[in-house]
């Protein structure tokens, strides 16, 4: 009998079999079209997907070894490094930013027209229902979480401050939709297909995106426990080139259809293809009869974007200070250092032969003009009028 042709590009030997854990969320593309086209097992990764319905279970996933990696909020492996991810947290750490940008902040339809130059309007609202004993209602995914973080700053800069004017409220992404058509919420943040998701089922509008709070911000991570991560090294650098692989691609404007149509199977994110495709160029309906084309999109594998950086982490340890939910002046600089692994990432990106200098570590300016300089972070905190912070 023939013998069968040679590969001219053997599959490398498998490291392991690995399992990933994440959210039925646009942003977890990188892990998904990392599986559905074989660019794990091409890294000599055995990949098996499983999907979870919250990050804590996301979280937990770790905890209990039932994964290895874990699609996971940035500030996740940053709380976990203060104490601050739940009793008994194994340490994370971030090698790989798998994306930035990409959220919405998505209001109740009944406050159309509260938005924008008439932000004031709702501030009107949330001080008559506050006083009232009947607050304005808003949701995120996760006390601790990017989601969280952002809705904060953006109500506080509003002139809404989150800690006695409304109510907060955790509720999971695939909840959030169900939650507003009961009418239990006025708003919400977390990453799509949600927000588009109310916006075409009539029940919100954008308000605004994440990338116009804090331009080109971090957001999903590839997370694993710090013990992995320091046992297998190997696996978690074949892990991160199959992640550039699929965040290049993603990145491409001709493969935008096709990704849409990956990720709407009903194995991951169990969606309309046409509700991921909408929200993921540029171009933005807003629901409220404005339309733009945003300066930051959702990005996978942009110059720069995968490596973790301490300036990122160090943010998300300030609010942490500034919502009282850290007692005392942390060691901003060491608990960075705890929750990152750039030294993987640049392994794996020098392995693909990609050019990717690291970006600076410098000020950063937010939508209201605020600048933060990482460099003097308890001063950022003091900064602003809206401070709740303990000891």
């Amino acid at each position: 009998a023939a013998s069968a042709p040679r590969r001219a590009n053997p599959l490398p030997p498998i490291v392991q079999p690995l399992t990933f854990s994440f959210l039925p969320l646009t942003d977890a593309a990188p892990i998904v079209v990392a599986h559905a086209r074989g660019w794990f097992r091409e890294q000599g990764i055995a990949s098996t997907l499983r999907r979870v319905g919250s990050w804590t279970a996301s979280r937990d996933s770790l905890n209990r070894g039932e994964a290895q990696a874990a699609h996971m909020l940035f500030s996740m492996p940053v709380a976990g490094a203060c104490g601050l991810l739940g009793h008994a947290q194994i340490p994370l750490v971030i090698p790989w930013v798998l994306s930035r940008n990409g959220q919405a902040i998505t209001l109740n339809t009944r406050h159309l027209g509260t938005t924008g130059t008439e932000a004031g309007e709702l501030r009107a609202r949330a001080v008559a229902g506050r006083d009232a004993g009947r607050p304005l209602v808003f949701g995120h995914t996760l006390r601790i979480g990017t989601h969280a973080m952002l809705l904060r700053y953006w109500l506080a800069a509003s002139g809404i401050d989150p800690e006695r004017d409304v109510a907060l409220i955790t509720v999971p992404p695939p909840q959030m939709v169900e939650n507003m058509r009961g009418g239990r919420m006025d708003g919400f943040c977390v990453g799509e297909p949600w927000n588009i998701r109310a916006q075409q089922e009539g029940l919100g509008y954008t308000a605004i995106t994440s990338q116009e709070i804090w331009p080109d911000h971090p957001e999903k991570v590839c997370a694993f426990t710090a013990a992995f991560a320091d046992e297998h090294p190997d696996a978690v650098v074949a892990v991160l080139r199959a992640l550039h692989q699929a965040g290049t691609w993603l990145d491409q404007p001709e493969n935008f259809d096709e990704a849409a149509e990956v990720l709407g199977r009903p194995e991951y994110l169990n969606c309309d293809p046409a509700l991921i495709r909408a929200r993921l160029g540029p171009d933005i309906d807003y629901g409220d009869t404005r339309q733009a084309r945003l300066g930051h999109r959702l990005s996978f594998a942009q110059p720069g974007l995968n490596r973790p950086q301490a300036s990122h982490a160090i943010w998300f340890l300030t609010q942490f200070r500034r919502w009282g939910l850290l007692f005392g002046e942390p060691d901003y600089s060491a608990l960075a250092a705890r929750s990152l692994r750039p030294e993987l990432c640049q392994r794996a990106l020098d392995e693909l032969h990609v050019s990717d200098p690291a970006p600076a570590d410098g000020p950063e300016i937010f939508f209201d003009f605020r600048v933060f300089d990482p460099e003097s972070p308890a001063d950022y905190v003091r900064s602003f009028d809206s401070v709740h912070v303990h000891g």
